[in-house]
């Protein structure tokens, strides 16, 4: 986020376009480019970066960071205070990075106690009325579709799809190239490549549309047959995950199957409490 600026430096340069509607603090920082639509409110802790574009009546207020080229829709509320009873006034951030929209009436919660994060990454979609809660980690080029609400502390990895009209509970984990079907009930992890559905949701099989769509079946095809085979031995034999995973970890497991056992092996171990370790990047 270079050349940032005071918001009133940057109206007397003529390089923001802020409607003289907007109620924008004097100490937010606005880039090069940044438009304010009317009746907006940033607050003076704001960060917003070059290109971005504010609609109507969205307010922007806490610690905020926004990196650059995003399109926040009228009607959206970014970084307010956690619906959380723990909260007790600590200064927490929401960071959003760059070639994200946010469409109108979405809202996304600041974390909890000091020193935390909520954190959006890359080129996502959050279509109109979706809900972001504290603590929440959401990956890149991910597609939430309209009205899901989101728990508290639920991390969302890169190229998941999750469909309309859903809730996910609090620590979900939701992997790598996973789709969750329109008003499934989300109360427990979603593997990555996998498809989830129904109410409560399970899982329904692998996420042929995502995987075909990333070139997976065709460029590797050797991976892809060996996650299918994974899949079957893990959700439709008749063993118990835990001895499916024994199993598995015999053979050679290349990328996407390595992936959909650590992430397994993870998500069911002892004690488990909270969301898993990082997992966004796919590396």
């Amino acid at each position: 986020m270079s050349e940032l600026q005071s918001s009133e430096s940057l109206i007397t340069d003529n390089k923001v376009n802020i409607h003289e509607y907007a109620d924008v603090s004097p100490k937010a920082q606005l880039g090069q480019g940044v438009t304010v639509g009317s009746g907006a409110v940033i607050g003076p802790d704001v960060i917003v970066g070059p290109n971005t574009w504010v609609g109507q009546n969205v307010i922007i207020e806490g610690k905020v960071k926004i990196g650059s080229n995003n399109k926040i829709f009228p009607g959206a509320c970014i970084g307010l205070e956690p619906q959380d009873l723990k909260y007790r006034g600590d200064s927490t951030d929401v960071i959003i990075g760059d070639n994200n929209t946010f469409r109108e009436y979405i809202t996304i919660n600041r974390a909890t106690f000091e020193g935390e994060k909520t954190i959006v990454g890359n080129k996502n979609l959050l279509m109109a009325y979706s809900h972001l809660g504290h603590n929440c980690e959401i990956g890149n080029s991910v597609v939430i579709a309209n009205s899901v609400q989101i728990a508290g502390h639920v991390v969302v990895e890169d190229r998941a799809v999750i469909g309309g009209c859903l809730g996910i509970h609090q620590f979900v984990h939701i992997g790598y190239l996973a789709m969750v079907g329109g008003m499934t009930r989300v109360d427990r992890d979603v593997p990555p490549y996998c498809l989830a559905e129904g109410h409560p949701g399970r899982m329904r099989g692998l996420n042929k549309v995502g995987i075909k769509r990333q070139n997976i079946d065709k460029e590797n095809k050797e991976e892809y047959l060996q996650l299918k085979r994974i899949w079957n031995l893990l959700f439709k034999s008749e063993y118990v995950i835990s001895d499916g995973l024994k199993i598995a970890r015999k053979e050679n497991l290349l990328q996407s199957s390595a992936r959909l056992c650590g992430f397994i092996e993870f998500s069911i171990g002892k004690g488990r409490r909270g969301p898993m370790p990082s997992l966004l990047s796919n590396k």
